[in-house]
């Protein structure tokens, strides 16, 4: 395998390879490229499987009107109560505040980067913001609790020591470099002569790039804005410390709240015995999780259908 696969490489620089030992790397290596795909999607039905396997005994006994039409979060407690809404409203509402700081931020960024900065400029603050990625994820909630959090107390009335609003903002500063990074790469690939066109009708720059270069690379804009809040819905770390992990109904971002993964990583600890509904209640929770973000992915794509349909 290896051997054709260095046929093949030969073959693309330019070296002396029989056709015949040429097709058959290009056959190997499309195998390889193959049995990747599959195993993604073996993957992927493999997690659907258990979440729908574990799902259908939890809603055997918890009906889908305790489910969506219940308030209240308790099922660790003596008085269970299954409404899903507190989590689902501590998940949106963190990933909107972090939505609301990321996108602006990055976006901005991702604008200098591309049509303002020089190439130096370029290669030491793109490496520079993406290493905000790096960071780990218990560092930002902790950075959140003992340090945001005391600075929002003092500026906003009411923030409680555990609340919304803290991981929020840390959780869009984590995320920004995902939009600047894959938003500049889509804006750098817009052809230059889309730029000079413009120019040449006499727009200004910043016309240019608002009207031009960003409709041009929407494609991939959209894309890095999507992995962004599928990254910020599925954040556990930074939530479940500076949150609060208590499911309260509520939009009020200075009170605690708990997310969907907060919630799945507290029951995940082992003292939940295995098979019972406080267990079950993990893969109700991921599969609500999961639902979330594929129709939110669908979404997206109809979207960037439609708008390419009509040309924009």
């Amino acid at each position: 395998m290896l051997s054709a696969i260095t046929a093949a490489l030969r073959t693309v620089r330019g070296g002396k390879t029989s056709p015949r030992a040429a097709g058959f790397g290009e056959k190997a290596i499309e195998g390889i490229l193959l049995l990747c795909a599959i195993l993604s999607v073996v993957t992927t039905i493999g997690v659907l499987a258990v979440l729908l396997f574990e799902a259908v005994g939890f809603f055997s006994e918890v009906s889908f009107s305790q489910f969506f039409g219940d308030t209240k979060w308790t099922p660790l407690f003596a008085n269970k109560h299954f409404g899903i809404w507190p989590l689902i409203t501590g998940t949106l509402l963190t990933s909107a505040i972090a939505i609301a700081v990321a996108l602006p931020l990055g976006l901005m960024a991702a604008i200098y980067l591309s049509e303002f900065a020089g190439r130096r400029t370029r290669a030491i603050v793109k490496p520079t913001l993406e290493l905000l990625a790096g960071v780990p994820t218990i560092v930002y909630g902790y950075f959140a609790l003992v340090f945001l959090t005391p600075i929002l107390q003092a500026v906003v009335p009411g923030v409680g020591v555990f609340n919304a609003l803290s991981p929020g903002l840390i959780m869009g500063i984590m995320i920004m470099p995902m939009i600047s990074s894959l938003g500049e790469d889509a804006l750098h690939a817009v052809p230059n002569a889309l730029r000079e066109g413009a120019y040449g009708l006499g727009a200004s720059k910043l016309s240019t790039i608002f009207r031009v270069v960003v409709p041009a690379a929407k494609s991939g804009v959209v894309a890095a804005v999507t992995l962004a809040v599928s990254r910020a819905i599925g954040e556990t770390m930074i939530v479940t410390i500076a949150g609060g992990a208590q499911p309260n109904f509520t939009f009020d971002p200075r009170g605690a709240v708990e997310t969907m993964t907060a919630f799945i990583i507290s029951v995940s600890k082992g003292d939940t015995p295995t098979g019972t509904i406080e267990y079950q209640t993990i893969f109700a929770v991921g599969s609500m999780l999961f639902l979330m973000t594929f129709v939110m992915n669908l979404v997206t794509q109809r979207l960037l259908r439609k708008s390419r349909g009509r040309g924009l």
